[in-house]
């Protein structure tokens, strides 16, 4: 009685211990994925295309946060709205992390945050400056001080008057980001006066701030800590909302792929830059030595990637003029005699147009000056080279055509005293002179009628 009544209380427990143990496969897929993705420096088209790309990713394996940790002093306004449409279309709820400390989300870092599901900074970080910039364009006027009859304290949150100064373009730039990133706060309940005093005024908050301010949702020290303040919050997913459980999510970080590590290479300034004097140069070399193939493949290659790299870049067209005319100039230098005049004006031109070929006021896309620098100095020696070389040949002798032959010595084939023939340089020429010649007699050519040689002894009269 006791073994079968031990039996069945085993049988009872049995099924009670398989319902509370889940499958392994379960307790995995409990456990739930977040999404790593970083950016780190100037907000370009290689940086819009690895976060689309990894948004996407995430959405496709199911992961239950994004985290974009940030550190950027901002960029290009077309890769900051791809990125930003990616997370308004995101079926995963994104945290925008500004970390770690020190670090910023600057102008178009601004507009993302804003974006973003819940919006996260850490210890000493800053936010804003979110200004537009024309590219190309000089800087925008200060707007015209009014007098007032006494100043205002300012509330912090109010936002500031439209400036009046400043042209229509600037004036239609500033509006239309002014209405962007309001729709960005409106849509996500943040404060919707600084972020348009960020835009107009350029002000700037630190992440103590922005908590007070509700621009942001909180602070965070590291990944770990988001996790855990972010449980249990509330997000807008389209026009549902979600409540998030964070708790044991594994981290998962994505890596650029190579073909934004590509995107990112080439479109960096100082390499598009690069390609673009080996595409001019190479079809210069191409031109002088037609036929040599290599020249003109490589040249044209390099080109049409420094001709797509400035597409997305912030190109000043003025200065790509004017390294153009610097080119130009360069190549006259050698067909027309101006002394240096047209080539030290090519190195000029040259060196001041890189200077300004990418707008510098767009944050992380100048060219290194150390790299404009060493072209400079490399055109100037090679322009000092050119004229080495002019100068040398000009103090050459002849060594062809007509003044080749003229003080060249022959030799008579046979003795005459007016008509003969002689030898110069194994060729048998027709000759006259004044003073009879024996034969072998060594003589000088004076002068040259037709195929005629006038010639004369050695040491004799001219």
């Amino acid at each position: 009685m006791r073994r079968e009544r031990a039996l069945l209380a085993l049988l009872a427990l049995c099924p009670l211990t398989s319902a509370a143990a889940p499958p392994a496969g379960d307790a995995a897929a409990s456990t739930g994925v977040a999404v790593h993705l970083e950016i780190r420096g100037a907000i370009g088209p290689a940086t819009s295309d690895y976060i689309v790309r990894g948004l996407s990713q995430a959405a496709e394996a199911g992961a239950r946060l994004v985290i974009l940790e940030m550190d950027t002093p901002g960029g290009l306004d077309a890769a900051m709205r791809d990125i930003n449409k990616a997370i308004l279309a995101s079926p995963v709820p994104v945290a925008t992390f500004v970390a770690p400390k020190g670090s910023r989300a600057a102008s178009a870092g601004t507009y993302i945050l804003y974006a973003s599901h819940l919006a996260v900074m850490s210890p000493a970080t800053n936010l804003g400056a979110a200004t537009p910039v024309q590219i190309g364009g000089d800087e925008a006027p200060a707007p015209r001080q009014e007098p007032a009859a006494a100043p205002k304290a300012p509330t912090g949150d109010e936002p500031a008057a439209a400036a009046r100064g400043g042209t229509a373009m600037e004036r239609k730039a500033v509006n239309d980001a002014v209405a962007y990133i309001r729709g960005l706060a409106e849509l996500r309940g943040r404060n919707a006066d600084w972020a348009e005093r960020a835009v107009r005024e350029a002000v700037s908050l630190t992440a103590e701030q922005a908590v007070a301010n509700r621009v942001v949702d909180f602070m965070a020290t590291d990944v770990a800590d988001l996790l855990r303040q972010a449980h249990g919050r509330t997000v807008r997913l389209g026009d549902a909302t979600r409540e998030l459980d964070t708790r044991d999510l594994t981290v998962e970080r994505y890596q650029p792929d190579w073909r934004t590590r590509l995107l990112a290479t080439i479109t960096d300034p100082n390499v598009a830059y690069f390609l673009l004097l080996i595409g001019i140069y190479g079809l210069i070399f191409e031109g002088y030595n037609p036929g040599a193939v290599l020249p003109g493949v490589v040249g044209a290659i390099c080109l049409l990637l420094a001709l797509f790299a400035f597409q997305v870049l912030p190109v000043n067209y003025a200065g790509l003029g004017l390294i153009l005319l610097g080119v130009a100039l360069l190549i006259a230098e050698s067909f027309v005699p101006s002394f240096g005049a047209l080539g030290i004006g090519g190195v000029v031109a040259f060196v001041f147009g890189s200077i300004m070929l990418l707008d510098a006021d767009v944050p992380g896309f100048a060219i290194s000056r150390a790299l404009i620098g060493s072209v400079g100095v490399l055109a100037s020696a090679g322009l000092l080279a050119l004229m080495v070389l002019l100068l040398q040949s000009r103090r050459r002798p002849v060594v062809s055509g007509r003044e080749a032959m003229l003080d060249e010595i022959a030799v008579a084939n046979a003795a005459f005293d007016h008509e003969g023939t002689v030898t110069v340089r194994g060729e048998i020429w027709n000759a006259v002179t004044r003073t009879p010649v024996s034969k072998g007699q060594r003589l000088r050519i004076r002068r040259l009628d037709g195929l005629v040689l006038e010639v004369s002894p050695l040491g004799g009269p001219d």
